[in-house]
């Protein structure tokens, strides 16, 4: 065997084996994951918390029925569909032969198959074990953990253009695997630009070959309100137009399609600012008419608003497994927070007269505000999110259960975490960013953005659920939110998957997230090429793996 001993961690493997005859370099898109190529290394992207290979190059032979299991549950063998067509693209002429050792098929084993919705905190663990002799077994103990085991299978199996057959190289492969991080996603933007259900279905698609599990959707802003409520129909006047909308109907429908591939959808209404179009079809919740923002805090037009608006979100309680509740059944709120400046309050006479009345500052109405918002969520079961400025204002006086959503680099990671709050973390505008409108930030900086760089301890660390690469919209629709994600949110990715003591290193790593570029490509994600600017187009024609550092050669 190549490795002896389990790679505890993803520590490099060093194989010294020859290659068999099988395993001659294969020809492709993936040729760098080549059993005489590879070097012993893994090729999956993230890297997988423990893993151990050996030197057998494994044919593969597709069929109707590659994977096979003794669940009946629908989103199982749906996934089970998707995977069979993600990894066998190519038609084949022959099968690879009548020997033994040949891959025809996976098993897959689930402990519970609860058709839950995901919430923080879901088990995605699973083990994956591939034998020479042609033998695989996914096991997981739950859905989720079966879902991110196949994902690690498809990126194993490779075409061989030469031979006309797939093969998986490497086997006997052993992989346990678990993520660092509970909370890992990409926000979404649909009120800068509107992004049609096609592009957001798509989006989702992405997330999960990455295995990422959350996405954060910012569905309001001052530029546009454009779903649907009930309690409130006049909300979505704030659109751009009547054909840039979302239904609720359609809401469910997209939380149903991310929770069947494991990813939660926790959605965020920003308050009181950034929340002009508001004011659209309820002139009143504004303070006045030349004087927009923040929301109205004195007017109980505006807490009725707010109120019908999060009991259509929650459904009123907590969401429990087989019992969700509410257009998103995810149990976060976010409730933005952000950039308040509260000159209008105080230029608004009434306003001013209840403040006064109250004896408050216009920081003082600010802070009851976000902690009246916060509490609306927590009595209807969900924890509120809040951007680091509700925190850096008010400190521990924030109620127990709120999620501090951390943007600024001067907000005290350490500081949030010794009060008891827990964090998501993605500082932004900085030479390592994570939010991925900064275009100048290449993915090797991005991957060197540790999220427990200022905690001492373990212990403090376990109270950074995660993060999230934050795809702010201003210059990103559907023609061109792919190759601004990609490939740099997978640098988030593997940060937040994989352990750190694998992650320190992008040099390391970049052979993997080359080959995963090519392999969204492959998948019909538009990611751009790896090593240059965030959305850049290739400058010349090359492969996928291209870092573009050679000129162009002419004839």
């Amino acid at each position: 065997l190549a490795c002896a001993l389990l790679c505890v961690v993803g520590e490099a493997v060093e194989d010294g084996g020859a290659a068999t005859g099988a395993s001659r370099q294969l020809r492709g898109f993936a040729s760098s994951a080549s059993a005489s190529e590879d070097g012993g290394a893994i090729q999956v992207w993230p890297q997988p918390a423990r893993w151990s290979r050996g030197e057998t190059v494994l044919p593969v032979e597709a069929g109707p029925t590659f994977f096979r299991t003794a669940s009946k549950v629908a989103p199982l063998h749906d996934a089970f569909e998707r995977y069979t067509r993600l990894i066998f693209q190519h038609k084949t002429a022959d099968t690879p032969g009548k020997q033994d050792d040949i891959l025809r098929g996976v098993e897959v084993h689930v402990d519970d198959d609860a058709e839950d919705i995901p919430q923080l905190g879901m088990d995605e663990s699973y083990a994956l074990s591939v034998g020479a002799n042609g033998s695989a077994k996914i096991s997981a103990k739950t859905l989720f953990g079966a879902y991110r085991g196949l994902e690690t299978f498809s990126q194993l199996v490779i075409f061989d253009f030469e031979t006309g057959v797939y093969v998986l190289p490497g086997a006997p492969w052993e992989i346990e695997d678990t993520p660092r991080f509970p909370h890992r996603g990409l926000m979404i933007d649909t009120s800068r630009h509107y992004l049609p259900l096609a592009s957001i279905y798509s989006i989702i698609d992405s997330l999960t070959y990455a295995k990422l599990n959350v996405l954060h959707w910012h569905i309001s802003d001052d530029t546009s309100f454009p779903l649907q409520s009930k309690t409130s129909p006049k909300l979505w006047e704030g659109a751009y137009s009547p054909g840039e909308r979302y239904t609720q109907e359609d809401v469910k429908e997209v939380v149903m399609y991310a929770a069947r591939r494991a990813i939660r959808v926790v959605p965020e209404f920003d308050m009181p600012g950034h929340s002009t179009s508001w004011c659209t079809g309820y002139p009143e919740l504004c303070p006045s008419a030349t004087c927009k923002q923040p929301l109205n805090v004195a007017s109980n037009k505006t807490w009725g608003v707010i109120e019908g608006l999060m009991d259509e979100v929650t459904g009123g309680h907590r969401s429990e497994p087989a019992k969700p509740s509410g257009l998103w059944p995810e149990n976060f709120l976010h409730l933005g927070g952000d950039e308040v400046n509260t000159d209008c309050w105080s230029k608004t006479p009434s306003i001013q007269k209840w403040l006064d009345e109250r004896g408050m500052t216009a920081k003082d109405g600010y802070k009851y505000f976000t902690k009246r918002a916060a509490e609306l969520a927590l009595a209807r079961g969900r924890r509120p999110m809040q951007w680091s400025e509700v925190f850096d204002n008010f400190k521990g006086d924030l109620p127990a259960g709120t999620v501090v959503h951390i943007w600024k680099a001067d907000t005290s990671v350490l500081e949030v975490v010794k009060l008891g709050y827990d964090v998501v973390l993605n500082v932004g505008y900085n030479a390592r960013s994570w939010y991925l409108d900064n275009l100048n930030v290449k993915w090797d900086s991005v991957y060197t953005n540790e999220p427990c760089a200022q905690l001492p301890t373990d212990k403090l660390c376990s109270k950074v659920l995660g993060g999230h690469g934050e795809m702010w919209g201003e210059t990103v629709d559907a023609s061109d939110l792919q190759q601004t994600v990609w490939p740099r949110l997978a640098a988030i990715a593997e940060k937040l998957w994989s352990p750190k003591a694998v992650t320190a290193d992008p040099s390391a790593a970049l052979p993997r997230i080359q080959r995963f570029r090519c392999l969204l490509l492959e998948r019909g994600v538009a990611a751009a090429p790896v090593a240059l600017t965030g959305r850049a187009t290739p400058p010349h024609p090359a492969g996928c793996a291209s870092l573009y550092d050679q000129p162009l050669l002419t004839i």
